[in-house]
């Protein structure tokens, strides 16, 4: 059965980012970090999320797994979290996107 850690590892290696760089970002000890990932240790809510933002995901998902969104505020919290990494030339892209009929 799936758990938060090997969420959380799954999207690290997604993300390219080193264990180290996402516990930085996230605010948290790099063994800390390790012992989320190892399902040793469940993470505080302020961590989970932290996590989902540097990990351009849900908190639903981090927790639960489930990966749908069902509400068009969920999408937009998603899409301003992700902002963040975006270029500049992405984040235009982005708005025609929305802009369109």
């Amino acid at each position: 059965m799936e758990r938060i850690g090997d969420r959380i590892l799954c999207l690290l290696k997604e993300s390219g980012y080193s264990q180290k760089e996402l516990a930085l970002m996230v605010g948290v000890t790099e063994s800390a970090m390790s012992h989320y990932i190892k399902n040793e240790r469940e993470p505080k809510i302020e961590v989970v999320k932290n996590l989902a933002t540097a990990l351009n995901t849900t908190v639903d998902y981090l927790v639960s797994g489930r990966s749908e969104s069902g509400s068009f505020d969920e999408i937009c919290h998603l899409v301003a979290r992700s902002t963040t990494t975006l270029t500049a030339d992405e984040k235009m892209k982005l708005i025609e996107l929305l802009l369109k009929k």
